[in-house]
């Protein structure tokens, strides 16, 4: 898989990243330890070689496999992790960042980002000056060797890099959730930050596997998208359906053929998760994907069926 530049640092990753936010368990269903290290191996033997995670992913324990899964290969792959907003005051950014390093069994994190902003999710509002400050120390020390940033609009990455470099933005963005496009996007290119897109496959209904009348188990957070609201799904399920038809032409999956699209989108690279090996290999597979651009045009025509009625609030879920 060739890789991409990550902003303006020495760091190479793979336009398709490995998502683990369900190998933490909470608020997912029916996740095995075992094969979530069967499918970061595959991931990695298809090519895949940057993993994404975080310290609020089930308290630690998404890292912890990680680092039980990568440890022999370590020096082949990029870690990316983060640290909650609840943690954003100076000495509680570098106690999370050492407890990630023990937890990923690593002595230092390719990408460290700041998971929400201060302030969210009834955190505590904390200068943005005094978080970056720990931040650029955690550089100089070696313990991390890129900053990044996450849920951010454009202007707090505008207002966070006035205090140090940002090399990336990862903010949730499918071809059925394109909030980003908006404002972020062309400050992104502006300054040459790689966008790290996650839901890439819109919780997965982009696999198409999720049918009219689909109900989650009890506990998956997935419930709450907005993309599941009763009249958002049934313009889910139209575009789903004008979709086929290029996927089919391409011999691809659905979901191959929305990460193909997103990975052509301006600096943009696509977090996907995978429950098992079978799930990990095939999401590789969407980085040699050639789409023309009149595929490019049509899938996104598709996409603004959806998203042209979806609210401006940029998180995407009713909790």
């Amino acid at each position: 898989m060739e890789k991409r530049q990550l902003g303006t640092s020495e760091i190479q990753i793979s336009p398709i990243i490995m998502g683990t936010w369900q190998a933490g368990k909470r608020m997912w269903v029916g996740i095995e330890d075992a094969e979530t290290v069967k499918a970061m191996r595959a991931a990695f033997d298809a090519g895949i070689t940057t993993f994404d995670t975080a310290e609020v992913y089930g308290e630690g324990h998404s890292e912890q496999i990680i680092g039980k899964a990568l440890s022999d290969v370590r020096s082949q792959v990029i870690y990316a992790s983060k640290v909650f907003a609840n943690h954003l005051k100076p000495d509680l950014v570098i106690e999370a960042c050492d407890r990630s390093l023990k937890n990923l069994n690593t002595d230092y994190i390719d990408l460290y980002q700041i998971h929400w902003p201060a302030g969210t999710w009834n955190s505590e509002l904390v200068p943005i000056a005094e978080t970056m400050e720990a931040l650029n120390k955690l550089k100089e020390q070696g313990k991390i060797r890129a900053i990044g940033v996450s849920n951010f609009s454009r202007a707090q990455i505008a207002e966070a890099a006035q205090y140090g470099r940002i090399d990336s933005l990862q903010p949730p963005y499918s071809l059925f959730w394109r909030w980003v496009e908006k404002e972020a996007m062309s400050y992104c290119v502006e300054n040459n930050i790689s966008i790290i897109a996650y839901s890439s496959l819109a919780q997965g209904i982009l696999t198409g596997k999720f049918g009219p009348e689909h109900k989650f188990a009890e506990g998956d957070h997935r419930a709450k998208s907005k993309l599941f609201i009763k009249e958002n799904y049934a313009r889910v399920q139209i575009a789903l359906n004008k979709l086929r038809p290029i996927a089919d032409r391409h011999q691809i999956s659905l979901g191959n053929l929305a990460l193909a699209w997103l990975i052509c989108q301006p600096q943009t690279n696509a977090i996907v998760g995978a429950r098992n090996a079978e799930q990990a290999a095939e999401n590789a597979k969407a980085a040699e994907v050639k789409l023309s651009d009149g595929d490019l045009k049509e899938i996104d025509a598709i996409g603004r069926t959806v998203t042209d009625y979806i609210d401006d609030n940029p998180v995407m879920w009713n909790f």
